[in-house]
C-alpha cells in the first residue's frame, strides 16, 4: 500500500473480489486462511518473594482464535480479564509460556532478534493513552519517522515527505510536523500514533483500549479514520476495548474474555443479540438502552484472583445458573447457532440449551436489579 497522496486524492481500496458490506468497505475475506491465527496461547507472569512462595499469574490461559485479512476482530471483558496482555503477546511485547501465533501464515511464535524486528513491519499497535505514546522530548515528525529510518532507511528529505503524507491521511495538517505532542488534544496525538503505525505498510494492527481516554465525539471521529483505513488498505484489526457498544460498531466478529480465557466468540450482531454465556450476557446488560425491558444483571464480587483461580469454570463464583458441574470441570468450547463458540455447562449439561442464547432462562439465583 502506498502512503503517498491518499488523502484528499480519490485514491481507491484495492479490490479483493470480494462483496462490500452496505458501507464500500470490503469483507474480510476468508477463503485464504486466516492472516492472524492463535492457537493454545498462553502468558505467565511469576514475581519472586524473599519470605513466601514465588507468585505465578497465568493472565492468559489457552487463548484460540483467528483473524481474517480485513476482518476487526473485537476483544472485550472487565479490566483484568487479559485482553491487553493477549494483544501484546501476538507482538511479541511478552513472552507467551505455551502455544503458537502465526501471522500472514508465519509463525512468530520463538522469533528474536533481527527476525522479531523484520517481522513488526508488518504488525504494528495503537497504545491506549496518547498522552504518553508520543516521545514529549521528539517533534511529531521526529517520531513517525523513527520506524522509517529503522526500516527503511530512508533519507531525511524521503523521511520528511512520507511523514507529511501521513498526517494529512490522519486528518491533520502537514504542517504540524514541527510541533510537540503537548501542543495537540488528546484526540490529535491519537492521530498521530496511529500515522506512526501506519507508516510501514502494516498488515496486522492491534489497537489496544485506543479510543477510551478520548471524549464520545473525539471517539466517533478515530474510530471513523480507524474504518476508513481499514477499507482503504485492507488492514486488519484486534480492536481491544470494555466499551461493548464500539465494539460492536466497528468489530466483524466479536471474543469475551474472562479471567484469561475467551468464554464466546461469534459474529458481533448474533454476540450482541443472542448472548450463549452468562457472562456476556451481563456485559451487555451494562449498556445503557431505554429500551431494554429486562432489568441489569450485577455481578457479584470482583474478579477472582487469577494466582488462586476457581476450580471448574472460571465464572461459577459469579454466574446466576452456576450448577455443580461448574464447580467441577471447565467448560470445553461447543458450536453456537448463528456462529461462534462458547465455553459454558448450559449448552451441554442440565438445561440443554445446545446454543441457543440465554434471553429465556430463568437463573437460579438472583443477580437481576431494575
Amino acid at each position: 500500500m502506498s502512503v503517498k497522496g491518499v488523502e484528499g486524492s480519490g485514491a481507491k481500496a484495492p479490490s479483493s473480489g470480494a462483496p462490500a458490506e452496505a458501507s464500500g468497505a470490503p469483507v474480510p475475506d476468508s477463503t485464504t486462511g486466516p492472516l492472524v491465527d492463535v492457537r493454545d496461547v498462553s502468558v505467565v507472569f511469576r514475581k519472586k518473594r524473599t519470605l513466601a512462595a514465588a507468585r505465578q499469574v497465568r493472565a492468559v490461559n489457552d487463548v484460540t482464535f483467528h483473524i481474517a485479512e480485513g476482518e476487526t476482530f473485537g476483544l472485550v471483558g472487565e479490566s483484568g480479564s487479559g485482553k491487553s496482555t493477549t494483544g501484546r503477546a501476538l507482538l511479541k511485547l511478552v513472552p507467551t509460556e505455551s502455544g503458537s501465533i502465526k501471522v500472514a501464515g508465519h509463525d512468530v511464535t520463538n522469533l528474536r532478534g533481527g527476525s522479531l524486528r523484520r517481522a513488526r513491519r508488518s504488525m504494528q499497535m495503537v497504545f491506549q493513552d496518547p498522552y504518553s505514546s508520543l516521545d514529549p522530548s521528539s517533534t511529531v515528525a521526529a517520531s513517525i519517522a523513527e520506524p522509517l529510518v529503522v526500516h527503511e532507511r530512508l533519507s531525511a528529505k524521503e523521511a520528511r515527505s512520507r511523514v507529511n503524507d501521513l498526517i494529512e491521511m490522519v486528518g491533520l495538517r502537514a504542517s504540524y510536523a514541527e510541533r510537540y505532542p503537548y501542543e495537540f488534544s488528546g484526540g490529535q496525538r491519537q492521530r498521530l500514533a496511529i500515522a506512526r503505525a501506519i507508516a510501514l505498510n502494516p498488515r496486522f494492527i492491534v489497537c489496544d483500549e485506543a479510543v477510551s481516554a478520548l471524549d464520545v465525539s473525539t471517539q466517533n471521529q478515530v474510530i471513523n479514520l480507524l474504518e476508513r483505513l481499514r477499507a482503504e488498505f485492507r488492514l486488519t484489526y484486534l480492536f481491544i476495548a470494555h466499551d461493548l457498544a464500539i465494539v460492536r460498531h466497528i468489530s466483524h466478529r466479536v471474543g469475551v474474555m474472562y479471567l484469561g480465557r475467551i468464554v464466546e466468540t461469534g459474529p458481533a450482531e448474533r454476540v450482541y443479540t443472542a448472548p450463549a454465556h452468562p457472562y456476556t450476557q451481563a456485559l451487555l446488560s451494562a449498556i445503557p438502552d431505554p429500551r431494554r425491558r429486562s432489568g441489569r444483571i450485577v455481578l457479584e464480587g470482583d474478579l477472582p484472583d487469577p494466582a488462586r483461580p476457581p476450580v471448574g469454570c472460571p465464572f461459577q463464583t459469579r454466574c446466576g445458573f452456576v450448577m455443580d458441574i461448574c464447580k467441577q470441570r471447565v467448560p470445553e468450547h461447543t458450536a453456537v447457532e448463528g456462529g461462534g463458540e462458547v465455553a459454558c455447562h448450559l449448552q451441554t449439561t442440565g438445561p440443554t440449551l445446545a446454543g441457543s442464547p440465554l434471553n429465556d432462562l430463568v437463573p437460579t439465583r438472583a443477580t437481576s436489579t431494575p
